[in-house]
């Protein structure tokens, strides 16, 4: 099982290296099992293995720190100007790549559900206007159902790690850590047909989320250049050999995959700098730019298209095609305190919604644990019970009268619309089968439409506002391609439109207004974003005078729900025990140094090392860095000439370049190696060290490890403060951070800092008594205070 990149080798037994060989029983045992697991209730988020999609699996760190070592300068010394012209035009090349595949596929994505949905409507539709009320009801069920099973099984069967949306996962790897399958074609395939699928069932689910992950497919597939598995490569493609390049492109698509849901670029550009990258610098400012742009291009000129009736008999709905609100408003001083109001509401309900929504997995996970056919049961038996409420709710509502004044046909019969017809009579429409017995989309551009101030009435908006806070709660656990932004905006927004039926006549806005800050509100208390949710909301819209007031609402909201909870991306990732690094540093850690954290003994291999030795140390243990020292038989005094990661001393062992004496000498080693033998491999295609054979006298023999040693680590001084070192090792983005002696006189190095050292279990384990500080107390019950300062 491979561990969160240890500390370095020790010889212990490998099955718990990550924890430095604690012995803290029950304790240490708890700290290897995600938090959504029936064996444990406490949190973790430094597990070896961690919930990726719905099976639990091994996950690793991510070098995205350049390996400085001879080879490294000789191959940079030897490229001429066509080779770096040729790396930075396929940078853009491939960023354009990524825009045009992922707008392709979010434009199929959303003609595919508006048409399957759309079917399905009318087929139902159809049934219900000849009175066949039964087998309107039947049709209905079985169709959700077999989507649905449709998407749990393929989920389960062929790409586990599609469960979900998709977006904690890309979080953690765009903060460095590494989950297997996340990325992969089979990911890819199935995070597409599954979204569809569950997405036209009429679950409450979205396909912004899911969007995003497959944008991250990606580009992480064009970045190595394929997939090698399914012998589907393009070697001309494979230009980024390293983790930081794929980062990149990966950041990239993430940022395509949300401007493609919701047409919104720019949008899509900020939400991937706020919420998913963990580092970002202008030269990717300016490819996500680039790559936001094209999809945009792209998604305008297949719009036209559909415009003129070719996409199907459903194919101008959705929210790629979404200008739901474009007129002028005004709004005075005396609304401030209405906003104000919706905007604490609002972040409360946000709030408490991640607070249900992360019990429910947990919940959902004791099924999960007894196996496959627990899976489907559970997917099936949400979409059974999702179908009799959509269908069943509408009866309780009473027919209104069409409007003299509507600007469509009234009733909505046989295609999408405000006045859906269900089951009243000639010149009547239903208020709430418009909302509840409709596709999400449809639902949010009824509620956000104006001149509709009298469409619905209050126990319609009461009942859809319950059913779809708790349908989507219920729903986003199955497994299952599923996102969380839509139905979060659906509820929000009929929480406004609620909020605007009380104000009435005693505001200048109207109800479909109060419906766009409603979703602001609950969007900004559920996932605690404020510049990229503004402008997602407003490119929506397509109105930019309801800027000031979507600002002030997302502002309020996300602070009041800050002091509750963490947003529900965060919160799931902790769940799933994906180790990600924040952005600030605990209070307590101003109290520790980092040799308060740092254990060992480490495993020291000397600059020209016995073959023997590296060979044991990697079968007998699975870390990935490896402090070099050079012995005084090489210099006056032990001194430390860098680090070595296992990758490269795999390849090193596999060309078996063995000298006979442990001796330095004169042979070129580059003639053997190119920098090509030591990129970064794609996912899942590394060399492992058991398949390698080696003879007796070749155990014997020696590496000459200094040309591929990186000689210019990241060190820090022991007595440095943990929270200094933490904001060095995530805002450079390391793996392995060296922990060097104040004296000199002493080991050239003490130990290696590594993502598992920075973890707050981590540390309160070895310090408990931090656990009762002040601190600690006020960090427990304000937990959003901190992410304020």
């Amino acid at each position: 099982m491979s561990t969160l990149d240890p500390n370095a080798a020790t010889a212990a037994p490998p099955q718990n290296q990550d924890y430095r060989n604690h012995d803290h029983g029950e304790q240490q045992d708890s700290l290897t099992i995600p938090l959504l697991s029936s064996q444990r209730s406490i949190i973790n988020s430094t597990s070896q293995i961690a919930i990726v999609g719905s099976n639990v699996s091994p996950i690793e760190s991510l070098d995205y720190e350049i390996a400085e070592n001879d080879l490294f300068k000789q191959d940079w010394r030897a490229r001429d100007t066509s080779q770096i012209i040729q790396y930075v035009f396929m940078k853009w090349l491939l960023c354009f790549l990524v825009g045009l595949i992922v707008s392709l596929i979010g434009f199929f994505n959303n003609l595919a559900v508006e048409n399957v949905a759309g079917v399905k409507f009318v087929i139902t539709s159809n049934m219900m206007l000849a009175s066949r009320y039964g087998m309107a009801f039947l049709v209905f069920l079985v169709s959700n159902l077999a989507l649905t099973l449709f998407a749990a099984i393929i989920t389960v069967f062929i790409a586990p790690a599609a469960a979900g949306s998709g977006i904690p996962e890309v979080k953690a790897y765009l903060n460095g850590v590494d989950a297997p399958e996340i990325f992969s074609l089979r990911t890819l395939v199935v995070k597409i047909v599954g979204s569809i699928s569950a997405v036209s069932s009429s679950l409450l689910v979205g396909k912004a989320g899911p969007m995003i992950h497959t944008g991250s497919c990606v580009a992480s597939l064009l970045g190595q250049g394929g997939s090698k598995k399914f012998g589907l490569t393009w070697k001309g493609l494979r230009l980024f050999k390293n983790d930081r390049d794929r980062r990149d492109l990966v950041t990239c698509g993430s940022a395509a995959g949300i401007a493609a849901a919701f047409r919104a670029p720019v949008g899509g550009l900020l939400f991937a700098l706020e919420e998913m990258a963990s580092w970002w610098r202008s030269a990717l400012l300016w490819r996500a730019f680039f790559t936001t742009a094209v999809v945009a291009i792209i998604l305008r000129s297949l719009i036209d298209v559909c415009l003129s009736g070719k996409c199907g008999l459903f194919g101008t709905g959705g929210l790629i095609m979404f200008d739901v609100y474009s007129e002028s408003i005004s709004y005075h001083l005396l609304d401030v305190p209405i906003v104000l109001a919706l905007g604490v509401v609002g972040g409360i309900l946000g709030s408490s919604y991640n607070f249900l929504l992360d019990k429910i997995l947990r919940v959902y996970n004791l099924f999960h644990e007894k196996g496959i056919a627990y899976k489907i049961f559970l997917a099936c038996l949400i979409s059974i019970f999702t179908s009799c409420l959509l269908f069943g709710l509408p009866w309780l509502a009473s027919c209104q009268p069409c409007p003299s004044d509507a600007t469509e046909a009234c009733p909505t019969i046989g295609r999408s619309g405000n006045y859906k017809k269900f089951q009243c009579p000639p010149g009547y429409y239903n208020d709430l089968a418009s909302l509840i017995f409709n596709t999400n989309d449809d639902a949010i551009r009824n509620l956000f439409s104006k001149g509709t101030d009298s469409e619905f009435q209050y126990s319609s908006i009461i009942i859809f506002f319950v059913t779809c806070y708790l349908l989507s709660i219920f729903s986003y656990g199955i497994v299952a391609p599923v996102g969380l932004f839509v139905p979060v905006i659906v509820t929000g927004a009929s929480y406004g439109r609620f909020v605007g039926m009380l104000v009435g006549s005693h505001s200048d806005l109207n109800h479909g207004l109060y419906a766009v800050l409603g979703a602001a509100a609950f969007l900004g208390g559920s996932m605690r974003m404020t510049v990229s949710l503004c402008v997602i909301i407003l490119e929506l819209t397509n109105n930019l005078l309801l800027l000031p007031l979507i600002m002030l609402v997302l502002l309020v909201s996300k602070t009041v729900a800050d002091a509750f909870n963490g947003n529900i991306y965060d919160l799931i990732m902790k769940a799933k025990g994906l180790p990600y690094l924040e952005g600030h540093a605990e209070p307590y850690m101003r109290q520790l140094t980092v040799s308060d954290v740092v254990t060992g003994p480490l495993q020291l291999f000397c600059g020209i090392e016995k073959v023997g030795n590296i060979v044991h140390v990697l079968k007998t243990t699975d870390h990935n860095g490896f402090p070099v020292i050079d012995e005084p038989s090489l210099s006056e005094s032990p001194v430390l000439y860098g680090l070595i990661l296992r990758a490269h001393l795999i390849t090193l062992l596999k060309k078996k370049a063995f000298l006979s004496t442990s001796l330095p000498t004169s042979v070129d080693d580059f003639r053997q190696f190119s920098a090509g033998d030591f990129a970064k491999r794609g996912s899942g295609n590394g060399d492992k060290i058991e398949d390698l054979d080696f003879t007796e006298e070749e155990l014997e023999m020696f590496l000459d490890l200094h040309p591929f040693t990186n000689a210019s680590p990241y060190t820090v001084v022991e007595t440095m403060s943990l929270a200094k070192a933490l904001t060095l090792f995530r805002e450079v983005g390391l793996r392995h951070l060296l922990v060097i002696p104040k004296i000199s006189n002493r080991s050239p190095v003490v130990g290696i800092l590594t993502r598992h050292d920075f973890m707050p279990e981590h540390i309160l384990s070895l310090h408990p008594l931090l656990v009762r500080s002040k601190w600690k107390r006020l960090r427990i019950r304000f937990p959003g205070l901190f992410y304020i300062f």
